[in-house]
């Protein structure tokens, strides 16, 4: 009895590795595409790759580095091209982040499109000015339990321009289990005053690939890829009062902003920003905002909390983030001024801030916001 169980399982264990040699096989001879012509902006720049990867993979491997959030994953959105090849349907995947005008125009998204034949593209112009850089890590400050203060140093020569509010995608080499390099967005949190170095803010998130590798593995002077700039979550130019909120690595494009508006001597301008945290000990740069609210005579630093902890001596605001901003919405900030709302955080919080800041009356269309 014994000895057939044995038999048993080494034909089964013999038939499973057969199937899986031939699925191999036919992978490697059904889905091999051979050489394909991908045509950007009507032949401004041809290139000439290996087919059977994603467009966004391709395109990177060509140095043209489309926005992605999410590193790829399908998740944010933001690697939208349009294509004026008929590559068959936008898939299930896709539809989520397209709105009317997106799908009639065939707006994809590039990391969903697999190469499969010579393709079309339209993408805006300025994606070409997107850089692929080595950075290597000055100082690592801890902000809160969770939350990282990186500074990368670029080396002698490179001159990274960008705009206050945009973000860079920072690569990480394969580690543990994780079998190949991965990328993921941050916003920077530096003015654009400094170019030889930038300053990210990361959070350690549960799980997270590469927030697991800044904060087991990253230590000062590793050096590491950086691309960009990206994004367009920059602040318009003209005289309405800004309200932002954000919270915790959130910070980030909101400081740069700040910072951007010190360093060009912009005092006029009406600014409120609220910056909610869990706890006291979740709460940073306080000082340092502090400290802009005399440089900036009209800008006014909201910090609050929504748990109060033992001995935490708090004397700031307490509540969610939406009840703060919608109390001073009410009581404190001019309704009769022209109002425009810039939000950085979880996508929750962003749209529970952007329903009540249209609540009190500001346009949906005049609420920029930078989800992750």
């Amino acid at each position: 009895m014994e000895y057939k169980f044995l038999f048993d399982s080494l034909v089964i264990a013999g038939i499973s590795t057969i199937l899986a040699l031939l699925i191999i096989i036919v992978d490697s001879i059904v889905n091999n595409y051979g050489e394909v012509t991908i045509s950007i902006n009507d032949n401004k720049k041809v290139i000439k790759a290996k087919g059977g990867s994603s467009l966004l993979t391709t395109l990177s491997a060509e140095r043209i580095f489309i926005p992605s959030a999410c590193g790829g994953r399908g998740t944010c959105g933001a690697c939208k091209v349009i294509v004026t090849t008929d590559i068959g349907p936008v898939y299930p995947t896709e539809k989520p982040f397209m709105d009317k005008s997106e799908l009639e125009t065939n707006t994809r998204l590039s990391c969903q499109i697999k190469v499969k034949q010579d393709v079309s593209i339209k993408i805006p112009e300025e994606l070409f000015l997107i850089k692929k850089i080595k950075a290597r890590v000055e100082k690592i400050t801890d902000l809160t339990h969770d939350i990282k203060e990186i500074i990368f140093k670029f080396n002698e020569g490179v001159d990274f321009s960008f705009k206050a509010g945009q973000y860079v995608q920072l690569e990480i080499p394969p580690y543990e289990k994780i079998k190949d390099f991965t990328q993921r967005a941050y916003s920077i949190s530096s003015a654009p005053k400094i170019k030889d170095k930038i300053e990210l803010l990361i959070r350690l998130v549960p799980g997270g690939i590469l927030t697991t590798y800044v904060f087991k593995f990253m230590k000062e002077e590793m050096e590491f890829d950086i691309i960009g700039p990206m994004g367009d979550f920059i602040v318009r130019e003209n005289n309405s009062v800004m309200i932002c909120g954000a919270g915790g690595s959130g910070m980030a494009p909101i400081k740069s902003i700040i910072e951007d508006m010190i360093d060009n001597n912009i005092k006029d301008r009406e600014i409120w920003y609220f910056f909610g945290a869990r706890s006291a000990s979740d709460q940073f740069y306080i000082e340092k905002f502090r400290s802009y609210e005399k440089i900036l005579p009209n800008f006014h630093y909201v910090p609050m909390i929504s748990e109060s902890e033992s001995g935490d001596r708090w004397k700031g605001e307490k509540g969610m983030i939406t009840t703060v901003m919608d109390k001073f919405l009410k009581t404190k900030i001019d309704k009769n001024a022209p109002r425009e709302g810039y939000l950085c955080g979880s996508p929750g919080m962003i749209d529970a801030c952007v329903k009540i800041m249209k609540d009190n009356g500001i346009k949906e269309e005049n609420i920029y916001y930078d989800k992750f």
